[in-house]
């Protein structure tokens, strides 16, 4: 371990799930199974923020949040990581960046849903981050047609992989991007924070 951090072996496969986790719930779960099934990863990170740039309010404190996420997610291929307060990163390609240089021997793919996917070029170095890590995109309610649509999928549909190669995409060299369905789950973070659950 360096600083506290897991060791990882070189060529290890891991997929980043980021977000604020506010709260963590049973679609995180979802996905995160998901998408080790379906992208060939070795494992699979929580990246817990310490606050979404994107997002005007801040979060719920980030003892609370990893605390929640190690309760919702049990899984021995599934780490939850305060990996961005530790580098001091706000944005996806600084963490990125950070985790390449602590790590270079590892493989990293980006996870998001397919609402992410829509709004991935108002992204801080969009196109730099899919042009460096693999992108795994998991369908979510609503969000498929736009997706698909989306300023960035347009622009990288020739680095697109079928539905049905998604396993080859955890050893594919960016740029490279999967969209797959999933079963979908329509439980949302801020569906519990506004019924009081969180």
């Amino acid at each position: 371990m360096r600083q506290g951090l897991p060791y990882v072996p070189a060529g290890r496969v891991i997929g980043l799930l980021g977000g604020s986790f506010d709260p963590a719930h049973g679609g995180h779960v979802h996905i995160t199974r998901e998408a080790l099934k379906r992208f060939g990863l070795d494992e699979v990170w929580w990246l817990v923020s310490p606050g979404n740039p994107l997002k005007a309010a801040g979060p719920a404190p980030m003892a609370a949040r990893l605390e929640r996420a190690r309760r919702v997610m049990v899984h021995p291929r599934v780490r939850i990581s305060d990996f961005e307060q530790r580098a001091g990163t706000r944005y996806t390609a600084e963490t990125l960046r950070a985790l390449m240089r602590t790590y270079p021997g590892a493989r990293f793919v980006w996870l998001m849903g397919a609402d992410n996917l829509t709004q991935f070029d108002s992204w801080r170095a969009w196109r730099w981050i899919a042009r460096s890590v693999p992108i795994g995109v998991l369908a979510r309610p609503q969000e498929r047609l736009r997706a698909r649509a989306s300023r960035a999928a347009v622009m990288f549909r020739g680095a697109q992989l079928a539905q049905a190669q998604s396993h080859l995409l955890g050893r594919s060299k960016a740029p490279a991007w999967c969209f797959v369905n999933v079963p979908l789950r329509a439980q949302s973070s801020t569906g519990l924070r506004e019924a009081g659950a969180w």
